[in-house]
C-alpha cells in the first residue's frame, strides 16, 4: 500500500469513448487529469471488427484502432493514462479516495465514472469464438455488415424486438429466437415484430450452439422446450438480452436506476454525490453507441470544469 495518497483535480474511470474523450476536454482544461483504464483498454468497441457509423471515417475504422486514436488524442493535452482498475473507491466525502488494484490510493476533487457496460451473454463456448465474426451484441453497430443475408435475435423485450426491426431493414430475413412462448415487450412494440413479414418467430427455442467455420457464423443449433433439436441457417446472431453497467463499486454511495445504471441529472452528467459525475453506458440504457458515450464524456469533463471553478 502507498504511504501517502496521490492528489489530483480530476480522476477518470474507464477507458472507452466516454473516458478517453472526458480525458481528452479536461486535460485540455488543465485539470490534472488521471485515466485509469480499467481491465479492457477501449472498452466494448474492441471487440468490434468494423465502425463505420462515427462520424471522421468515410471508409470505416476498427473498433481497436479507434480506440488508440481518441487514447492518443488524450495523451498529446496531457492526460495520464494508465492502465489499472479501481478496487474500493470512498465517496462519502471530498477529495474522493480511490483505491487503483488495492495499493495506489488517489485522492481526487473530482470523479469521471466512464467504466461502461457490459452485454450479456449466453455462456456458450461458441458464442464466445464466434465473437466478431458473425456474434454481436449490437444491431446498430454491426447489422450493415449483413445486408441480404439471414440472421437471428435472442430475445424477447423491447430491445430485441427494437433490434429485429431495426435488421428486418437490412437483412433478408430475421429469426426471432425467444425461450418463453410470449414476448416480454409492450404491446405495441410486440405487433411491430409480429406484423413483420420479414422477421419469423420461434418460440420456446434456446440456442444449444452458435454453428460457423473459418469464414464466421454459418447457423445456430436450437433446442425447445421438449427438447427436440433443429438448426436455422444465418449469418449474424444477434444477443438483445441486456446488459450489465459496470457501476457495482459506486453503489453504496451513487444512485442507480432499477437495472443498475447510474442516474444522472436531465441535460448534465451530474450524479447525486456534487463532484462525481458519469458518462457513457454506465449511465445510458438506451443509445450505448460510441457516438453518444463520447458526447456524455465531453460533458462530464466540462461539468467537472464548472464544478472545480466554482469550489
Amino acid at each position: 500500500m502507498s504511504t501517502s495518497p496521490e492528489r489530483i483535480k480530476c480522476l477518470i474511470v474507464g477507458g472507452g469513448p466516454a473516458g478517453y474523450t472526458a480525458a481528452i476536454y479536461a486535460s485540455r482544461a488543465n485539470l490534472q487529469t488521471v485515466l485509469y483504464e480499467g481491465l479492457q483498454p477501449g472498452g466494448q468497441l474492441t471487440t468490434t471488427t468494423d465502425v463505420e457509423n462515427f462520424p471522421g471515417y468515410p471508409q470505416g475504422v476498427s473498433g481497436p484502432e479507434m480506440m488508440m486514436q481518441i487514447r492518443e488524442q488524450a495523451g498529446r493535452f496531457g492526460a495520464d493514462i494508465r492502465f489499472g482498475s479501481v478496487s474500493k473507491a470512498d465517496l462519502s466525502q471530498r477529495p474522493f479516495i480511490i483505491t487503483i488494484d488495492e495499493t495506489h490510493i488517489i485522492e481526487t476533487e473530482t470523479l469521471i465514472i466512464a467504466t461502461g457496460a457490459t452485454a450479456r451473454y449466453l455462456g456458450l463456448a461458441s458464442e464466445e469464438k464466434y465473437r466478431g465474426q458473425g456474434v454481436s451484441a449490437c444491431a446498430t453497430c454491426d447489422g450493415f455488415f449483413y445486408k441480404g443475408q439471414e440472421v437471428a435475435v435472442v430475445g424477447g423485450g423491447d430491445t430485441a424486438c427494437e433490434e429485429a426491426i431495426y435488421l428486418s431493414n437490412i437483412c433478408k430475413k430475421v429469426y426471432m429466437i425467444v425461450r418463453r412462448n410470449v414476448l416480454r415487450a409492450s404491446q405495441a412494440m410486440q405487433e411491430r415484430v409480429l406484423n413483420n413479414p420479414k422477421i419469423e418467430m420461434l418460440w420456446e427455442d434456446q440456442t444449444k450452439e452458435v454453428l460457423g467455420d473459418s469464414s464466421g457464423v454459418t447457423g445456430a443449433l436450437l433446442v425447445n422446450s421438449q427438447g427436440i433439436e433443429k438448426k436455422i441457417d444465418i449469418q449474424g446472431f444477434f444477443l438483445a438480452i441486456g446488459h450489465i453497467p459496470n457501476a457495482e463499486l459506486f453503489k453504496p454511495y451513487i444512485a442507480t436506476d432499477e437495472l443498475g445504471y447510474i442516474r444522472t441529472e436531465p441535460g448534465s452528467t451530474k450524479t447525486n454525490i456534487p463532484g462525481v459525475f458519469a458518462a457513457g453506458d454506465v449511465q445510458d440504457s438506451r443509445y450505448r453507441q460510441a457516438i453518444t458515450a463520447a458526447a456524455t464524456g465531453c460533458m462530464a469533463a466540462k461539468d467537472a470544469e464548472s464544478f472545480l471553478s466554482e469550489q
